[in-house]
């Protein structure tokens, strides 16, 4: 008696109790009607397909398929994680993606190297061109003074023609001094 409403109540779950199961390893199972070997068989279940576990019964768990449909399986044949060959072939795609990512980033790399190279050739020519235009402009800067010291040069130079001449005619004009 116990055993009936333990059964009704494992029958009654809701299902909000539902989680994903997967079938176990190198099996496949029948998908019946009812929960025992007496209900008709509506499909096969292969390992690695993955099911919604909608109610549990006494040995027998009613799953639901990716398309909808229902069907009772043995409960020993459910497992909480997907089987080792679905999580073999899940890693060696991801291997997959993520070897071509690597082999994307490698040659990202060589072309970042690349450009680096360039740059620092181009940063260090852009160096030399301004460490070169530096001592030119120097030089000029330099130079630059000469006009102004050839400028004073000739006021100098004016000044004492000028007052070379200033002397020389003021020698020669006549000098009225009254001579007692």
């Amino acid at each position: 008696m116990a055993g009936l409403g333990l059964a009704a109540l494992l029958l009654a779950a809701s299902p909000a109790a539902a989680q994903d199961s997967w079938v176990k390893d190198e099996v496949q199972i029948n998908l019946r009607t009812g929960p025992g070997n007496q209900y008709r068989i509506t499909d096969n279940l292969e390992t690695g397909d993955s099911v919604r576990i909608v109610q549990r019964g006494d040995g027998w768990t009613l799953v639901r398929l990716a398309d909808g449909r229902e069907g009772w399986v043995p409960a020993g044949f459910l497992m909480d994680e997907p089987p080792a060959a679905t999580r073999v072939a899940r890693m060696e795609h991801e291997a997959r993606e993520l070897q071509g990512t690597v082999t994307t980033l490698r040659q990202e790399l060589e072309t970042l190297r690349a450009a680096h190279g360039r740059l620092e050739s181009d940063q260090t020519s852009g160096r030399e061109r301004a460490q070169e235009l530096e001592a030119e402009n120097l030089e000029l800067k330099a130079g630059a003074r000469w006009p102004e010291w050839i400028t004073g040069a000739a006021i100098l130079a004016s000044g004492m023609l000028v007052g070379s001449l200033v002397q020389t005619w003021a020698s020669r004009r006549p000098r009225s001094r009254i001579r007692l």
